[in-house]
């Protein structure tokens, strides 16, 4: 099968237009197919206090009401979306910005209100990979904003690492898919105070010595999760890295 890169990328990184303009060179010099999702947290915090909307968080997750729906949207789908399509379009990166209800690629239902009400959140349960794939085989590079809908109607606010996640495991049945999350440190670190005590490797009996002594804790686990979720729905391999480092391969490697 032909590879394929997805790659992951918090919304802080492309923000700053410093920080995005070296994310898309290092994006652009990714060889053969490859698909990019983004966030835009902060932009989208930024833009509703401006509009005099509170942004509440629980558990680092925004709760979307009405009105934090219609920022969201404009933030992702619109503002951060468009931008990053422009930069790779500059590059000779053939980009199309995608939300989940484009060609209703992820389709997903609200999330049910347990102990929290999140508003207009959505579960993935649904991915369009046909579709998908046979775009990129035209050549084409999906930009895949945080955003899915319930084919009611509504879009839905939808965290960026599930829609990778989700992406990926779909993707898998039609290219070997290389999954990368990149966030501010290097990879997996042995000890959180040494940004340079890389771990380059880690399976899952490492994955689990680690977190039983207390190396591995916090959102990492959460993190490496979701790796061996997407392992075991067929991604060949997940990568947590710095995005300064997407193109060369370095981090820790998952498997």
């Amino acid at each position: 099968m032909e590879k394929l890169t997805l790659i992951k990328v918090g919304g802080k990184i492309v923000e700053e237009e410093e920080t995005l303009r070296s994310l898309l060179r290092d994006f652009a010099a990714i060889e053969g197919y490859k698909v990019l999702v983004h966030g835009g947290g902060r932009s989208a915090t930024r833009l509703a206090s401006q509009l005099g909307i509170e942004s509440k968080m629980v558990n680092g997750r925004r709760i979307t009401d009405a009105e934090t729906l219609k920022v969201v949207t404009m933030v992702y789908g619109g503002l951060v979306n468009k931008h990053i399509v422009a930069g790779l379009q500059a590059l000779d990166v053939n980009a199309l910005g995608l939300t989940g209800a484009d060609m209703n690629l992820m389709r997903s239902v609200k999330r049910p209100v347990a102990e929290v009400d999140y508003g207009y959140v959505g579960d993935v349960k649904e991915v369009n990979a046909d579709l998908l794939a046979t775009l990129i085989h035209q050549g084409v590079v999906p930009v895949l904003a945080p955003l899915t809908h319930d084919k009611q109607g509504n879009l839905l606010n939808t965290n960026a690492d599930t829609i990778a996640g989700e992406a990926a495991k779909a993707l898998a049945r039609h290219f070997d898919v290389t999954l990368v999350f990149c966030f501010e440190k290097k990879g997996v670190l042995l000890d959180e105070h040494d940004d340079e005590s890389v771990i380059p490797e880690i399976d899952r009996t490492a994955f689990q010595q680690y977190v039983a002594q207390g190396v591995i804790q916090g959102g990492m686990i959460p993190k490496l999760e979701n790796a061996y979720q997407a392992i075991d729905a067929g991604v060949k391999e997940v990568i947590i890295t710095q995005a300064s480092e997407i193109h060369l391969g370095k981090g820790t490697r998952v498997h």
